[in-house]
């Protein structure tokens, strides 16, 4: 028996919706459908549970039914309001009148029944038809894009006439709230060239595209990223089995590599925003092809070794991590360094040095220019760095060009140069950590996680794939330091004279812990790069010795910038200092 998927699933405060087989093109159908009925039920069962005063009304005004009976008595009222005003229905069926004679206590009941709605992080997907070939696909694409607004508008026609037929009046102030999905994507299944050992993913569907509503604002269970990512020494097949109808694969390229990152529904919002991180994999990547990396996010009844596992498959040339099923894995930052961690060891392999940094290009009005790579572990300031840039006097900068701006590669380019190679479109960035209003100006474009809380994070995308991969020569290659004030030994840009000094500090990898993880006080992590490096030890050392003496011989300047994020009080002001030193610097290099 082949299942399918169901309809609509309602988990972790999550609904995610089959937009074919949900479809509803008018009021009526809308509110017939069993979502509709659900929700109200759950709806209900809340109140009850509360003891809200909107329950009290129901059963104060409704004597005559039972509990069970509540939801049915309220979605047939709703599907009436929603063409007639309360005098017709009372008119057409007097078993209504007591609860119309009660406009303002069911217009408030109609209101948090729409706020209940809308708290929900709510998606929507299209399966388009299966392609024998890399045909066009946009006109799907388009017809997905129609399909939610069509749904959004619907939402929001619905609420509003039966708000209007409670009260008998039109609001003065319409507010355009987001009442479709927050965001969907159009799935297909695309045959892929799939070893025996993963065969029970091969009739996953594959993302082909994805839309976002802007604000999109997520709760996710967790709000930091615990341990280390442990490697396993054997894989079966029954590790990773898992129900297709109940799993979704996010195709990214991730720098130059492919990635299949399969994950379960319940973690949708955390998977889904790597719309705003990872370029989405072309159907000529998927196709009768065989991915470099693949990873499986939330597994459930497998017993792994921990929450966080990778294998190396010799035998099908494949890096494959693990990922469990709890709530302490419900962070972005999972999904994110997982598949960074498969990506840097995948780098060693083939002979360049994963770098845990951000790199941008700078180009200034006097003619100076360089690419800046700055390296550090999460919290150092590498990111908080370059974004200062943004806010320097314009007068100084006209071009500021994000390589990468947390993971990265350094490998030799066609011309012998050393060059800096990225992986990601967009960031993952602490909210605390910015310039004030910053994250606001950029609402439209950004997906805010756990906002409310400490290690606040959004993600956003700040460059485009073209320059992640074209490979940039690096001027410039510093560690960040946070943790140590700027005073007549300690300058904001201090050079290194050899290539054993700099390697030293940049093994030791120091940097006060910024609450990011599960980590406090001052830590040092090998080359401040927990994701590949220290699971790989002995070649990452051979690599970085051959790639630092490089560098030296090729008179690329390598030091460190003391940012001072990790110190209190310098959040803000510790990394523009640091951009304005580099600033300084990069014009004394040309000078």
């Amino acid at each position: 028996m082949i299942s399918v998927k169901k309809p609509y699933i309602i988990t972790r405060n999550k609904v995610i919706m089959d937009y074919v087989r949900i479809y509803c093109d008018t009021p009526e159908k809308l509110l017939r459908s069993p979502l509709f009925l659900d929700l109200v039920d759950r709806f209900i069962e809340r109140a009850a549970a509360r003891g809200s005063a909107l329950f009290a009304f129901l059963l104060e005004t409704l004597p005559q039914l039972k509990r069970k009976d509540l939801p049915a008595y309220m979605a047939n009222l709703l599907r009436l309001l929603a063409s007639h005003t309360s005098a017709e229905i009372t008119a057409m069926n007097s078993d209504f009148g007591p609860v119309l004679s009660h406009k303002e206590e069911l217009h408030e009941l109609v209101e948090e029944l729409y706020n209940y709605w809308r708290r929900f992080e709510r998606f929507l997907y299209l399966e388009a038809p299966k392609r024998q070939e890399a045909t066009n696909s946009e006109l799907h694409g388009v017809q997905f894009i129609k399909s939610n607004e069509d749904f959004k508008n619907l939402v929001l026609y619905v609420y509003r006439s039966i708000a209007q037929n409670i009260t008998g009046s039109s609001p003065r102030v319409y507010r355009q709230l987001p009442s479709g999905a927050n965001m969907g994507m159009l799935t297909e299944q695309i045959d892929w060239m799939c070893p025996g050992l993963y065969s029970s993913l091969a009739q996953v569907p594959f993302i082909r595209l994805s839309l976002v509503n802007p604000p999109v604002i997520f709760y996710p269970r967790s709000n930091q990223r615990k341990g280390a990512f442990e490697e396993i020494d054997g894989l079966s097949q029954s590790a990773l089995r898992v129900d297709p109808t109940e799993w979704f694969c996010y195709p990214a390229k991730v720098g130059e590599l492919t990635a299949f990152i399969f994950f379960h529904q319940d973690f949708i919002s955390l998977a889904l925003s790597l719309s705003n991180l990872f370029e989405i994999a072309g159907y000529e990547d998927v196709r009768n092809r065989k991915p470099d990396l693949i990873m499986l996010f939330g597994l459930q009844g497998q017993a792994l070794k921990s929450d966080t596992v990778f294998f190396e498959d010799k035998d099908n040339n494949i890096l494959t991590g693990l990922v469990g099923y709890s709530e302490e894995v419900d962070y972005f930052g999972y999904f994110k360094k997982m598949a960074l961690t498969l990506h840097n060891i995948a780098m060693l392999k083939r002979g360049r040095l994963p770098v845990h940094g951000a790199m941008v290009h700078v180009r200034l009005k006097d003619g100076a220019q360089a690419n800046v790579v700055i390296v550090g572990d999460s919290g150092a300031g590498k990111s908080e760095t370059i974004e200062a840039f943004r806010t320097l006097n314009t007068e100084d900068i006209c071009d500021l060009k994000i390589i990468f701006d947390d993971m990265g590669s350094i490998g030799i380019d066609a011309d012998g140069r050393v060059a800096g190679y990225g992986t990601e479109i967009g960031a993952f960035v602490r909210l605390d950590d910015l310039e004030a209003g910053y994250a606001y100006e950029e609402i439209d474009r950004s997906i805010f996680m756990n906002p409310d809380k400490i290690n606040a994070r959004l993600i956003i995308p700040v460059t485009r794939y073209n320059h992640v991969i074209k490979g940039y020569p690096v001027d410039f290659l510093l560690y960040a330091n946070n943790y140590e004030q700027i005073d007549d030994d300690h300058s904001v840009v201090e050079l290194f004279k050899s290539d054993e000094e700099a390697l030293e500090v940049f093994r030791s990898g120091a940097r006060l812990a910024k609450g990011t993880t599960d980590e406090k006080g001052l830590v040092h992590t090998y080359f401040a790069n927990p994701f590949g490096a220290p699971q790989r030890r002995d070649i990452h050392e051979m690599q970085a010795k051959l790639y630092f003496g490089h560098m030296f011989r090729a008179e690329v300047k390598v030091g460190q910038v003391r940012t001072r994020l990790g110190i209190g009080g310098f959040e803000h002001i510790g990394p523009r200092a640091a951009a304005m030193g580099l600033l300084q610097a990069i014009r004394e290099s040309k000078g």
